[in-house]
């Protein structure tokens, strides 16, 4: 498995489906260079966790284009695979009105490229945010049983954004609203001074 932290994001031209369920056959990332991204790999289609993610996701989509972050879903499947179960209703296993594209990766050459392609011939639940100049800032991979949490990949994104914006960094358990450190030793002292025994 390959860190890809600090480094530029793979980038990709594919079909994904749109939100308005049009096909995009010339689907590229760097097309979104000055946003966010949240590009987020899942194993199959018409699967289980899977829709529960993709749902979760759904969800916070306004959240995450309130803060220039745009939502990207991957698996192997084709685009008529994503469109069958976009059209599916949810009560009957689907996931509906999925509004962030869901790109097809059907040659398995972007989940090979974020290094998340098991030998099995599906990804693993690999998550990368990516900043506005295209370099990947965080990536958490889980086990396909193991489904991500929404709240956590904004909380990432929120400190991103806020160290970005202040200079300051992010300690453990940081939460938009929270109180920061200076990235000096009496940053540190004064932080833990008010902070270390909470």
């Amino acid at each position: 498995m390959s860190l890809l932290v600090t480094q530029p994001a793979p980038d990709f031209t594919a079909t994904a489906v749109m939100p308005d369920n049009s096909f995009k056959e010339d689907f590229r990332l760097a097309d979104f260079r000055g946003k966010y991204v949240l590009l987020f790999f899942y194993p199959l289609d018409f699967t289980f966790v899977c829709p529960s993610e993709i749902l979760a996701f759904n969800r916070a989509v306004n959240e995450f284009k309130e803060h220039n972050c745009q939502l990207v879903g991957i698996s192997i499947d084709s685009a008529f695979s994503h469109l069958a179960w976009k059209k599916t209703k949810i009560n009957d296993g689907g996931i509906g009105d999925i509004q962030y594209p869901l790109v097809a990766d059907l040659d398995k050459s972007i989940s090979r490229a974020y290094d998340v392609l098991l030998d099995a011939g599906i990804a693993l639940r690999g998550l990368f945010l990516i900043d506005r100049e295209g370099i990947i800032r965080h990536q958490v991979v889980n086990d396909l049983p193991l489904g991500r949490s929404v709240d956590e990949a904004l909380r990432v994104l929120h400190a991103l954004q806020f160290t970005e914006k202040h200079g300051d960094v992010c300690p453990a358990n940081w939460k938009k609203g929270d109180e920061a450190m200076k990235p000096t030793a009496e940053g540190v002292a004064a932080y833990l001074s008010a902070h270390g025994g909470k």
